[in-house]
């Protein structure tokens, strides 16, 4: 059962906005993003909102009263990840839908391109200051000027920022990837500046919200502690201590194995957090250095120690197929998590490979890191082999992506306006998308400025190159 602080009634003469998050409602409840835009829209005067989801009744009704998608004058989807591009492409297809369809979220402020045929417009930002202007544009003509929105016929787009205000008191409480519990979102961007990551990018610069912008929760028993990492927040501990004082469970997502120690670890005891989530991504000294996340074996191994006989689980992420990854630094995994499993029983592993991401240093690199993309994926596989055989024997549950949806969402993010084809089923060339591009050449989301200069980029990844020994070979 939810509770819903927002819902309204529709009457007529009201434009009826459709909300739609094309994957499951345990993800779409727990979109910080979404619960604003849904509030914000039910409190205008002549509107009202209802929401969709890709595994209530197809993403085609609403759950607010069942009402049929085409019958909304706009859809706003949020897209999420890549993936999803092939439901959003169903419900609006199954649907019927002919109203002004509009997109935004990380996938659209990275590269909207291959969607160009599917909706009207992007929102490329976040829309925080924008959305009022967007709900009461009538056509594509209306939309085009305003900031952020990329109809196809721009040649630029600047990226829209917003500073972090006063937060939400009230949200949908739902049963969410954090259970039941109320959202509090404690900043946006992040400090570090992982290679990899597209984050230190889209979202820049990094803010953070002060205690005393942060809600009062009243409704539920537990919190959910959002940003893409929490502990590095000036005030983490204090933040904590704030809602334990008010006789809450608290709830962080995944925190930096760097930024943890007793007393932060004796916190979260206090906070009945059962799982600890750490994401080393490698144990190599030379990847970490590669990557630029700098996490040492040493917090890894500390962590670990700190945890004996305080949590019932940790669940580590890691990445594979970055470049100059030798099959010995996969060995090198198998050895940490061996090492944690020592001192928590239940360990658990997600290993993804990397994905290089548009408006990151590693966006020229191949699928795979390997100049050989065919010999990247054989590699690629050969190593998920290795480590699915390994945790088996320790012990421990391993979550192993499917490669193809990887490859996918390389092809998606990186794609142009020629990779549309594929949601028709036509067989295309994927295989420019995979490989390695050309430093010097246009790139199709080149268009969107996030306030970095691409010569910045290209300086880190000729500092990659240099420390490879500019040999993306296998």
């Amino acid at each position: 059962m939810e509770f819903n602080p927002f819902a309204k009634k529709f009457r007529k003469g009201q434009k009826r906005i459709a909300l739609v998050f094309p994957n499951r409602y345990i993800g779409g409840i727990s979109n910080i993003g979404l619960q604003f835009i849904y509030a914000y829209i039910n409190q205008m005067d002549g509107f009202s909102c209802e929401r969709f989801y890709y595994d209530v009744h197809g993403g085609k009704r609403s759950v607010e009263t069942g009402s049929h998608l085409k019958d909304f004058d706009i859809a706003l989807f949020s897209l999420q990840y890549e993936m999803d591009y092939f439901n959003t492409v169903r419900i609006i297809r199954e649907s019927g839908f002919n109203g002004l369809k509009i997109a935004g979220g990380p996938c659209v402020m990275q590269n909207p391109k291959p969607l160009l045929g599917v909706f009207d417009a992007f929102f490329i930002g976040e829309c925080e200051e924008r959305l009022e202007e967007i709900i009461l544009a009538k056509n594509p003509d209306e939309l085009s000027g305003i900031p952020g929105i990329y109809t196809g016929r721009e040649e630029k787009v600047k990226r829209i920022y917003s500073p972090l205000s006063k937060h939400m008191e009230k949200e949908i409480i739902g049963e969410g990837a954090y259970g039941r519990c109320f959202l509090v979102e404690i900043g946006r961007g992040c400090v570090r500046k992982c290679r990899f990551c597209i984050v230190r990018q889209i979202y820049s610069p990094p803010r953070w919200r002060k205690i005393s912008d942060l809600p009062s929760v009243s409704d539920v028993k537990k919190i959910a502690l959002i940003s893409p990492s929490p502990s590095d927040h000036p005030n983490f501990k204090d933040l904590i201590k704030k809602y334990l004082d008010d006789g809450l469970e608290v709830s962080p997502s995944s925190i930096r194995a760097d930024s943890i120690d007793e007393e932060l670890i004796n916190l979260l005891r206090e906070c009945k957090v059962r799982s600890l989530t750490i994401a080393p991504e490698t144990a190599s000294e030379f990847l970490q250095e590669l990557l630029n996340k700098n996490i040492k074996n040493e917090d890894v191994e500390r962590v670990a120690k700190l945890s004996e006989g305080k949590f019932e689980k940790i669940k580590l992420y890691y990445l594979i197929g970055i470049p100059g990854e030798k099959f010995d630094d996969v060995k090198a995994i198998i050895d940490q998590i061996s090492y944690v499993k020592r001192f928590v029983r239940r360990v658990e592993v997600s290993v993804n490979p990397l994905v290089p991401k548009p408006h990151t240093p590693f966006q020229w690199l191949p699928f795979g890191g390997i100049e050989d993309v065919n010999v990247g994926i054989k590699e690629l596989k050969r190593k998920l082999e290795f480590m699915s055989k390994e945790c088996r024997r320790i012990g421990v549950r391993i979550d192993l992506p499917n490669l193809r949806e990887f490859e996918l969402q390389t092809i998606l993010s990186r794609g142009d306006s020629s990779i549309s084809r594929i949601f028709s089923g036509e067989r295309i060339n994927i295989h420019n998308f995979l490989k390695e591009l050309d430093p010097d050449s246009a790139l199709p989301w080149d268009f969107i400025d996030h306030g970095y200069k691409k010569s910045r980029l290209k300086k880190e990844y000729d500092k990659v190159l240099e420390m490879l020994g500019k040999d993306l070979g296998g």
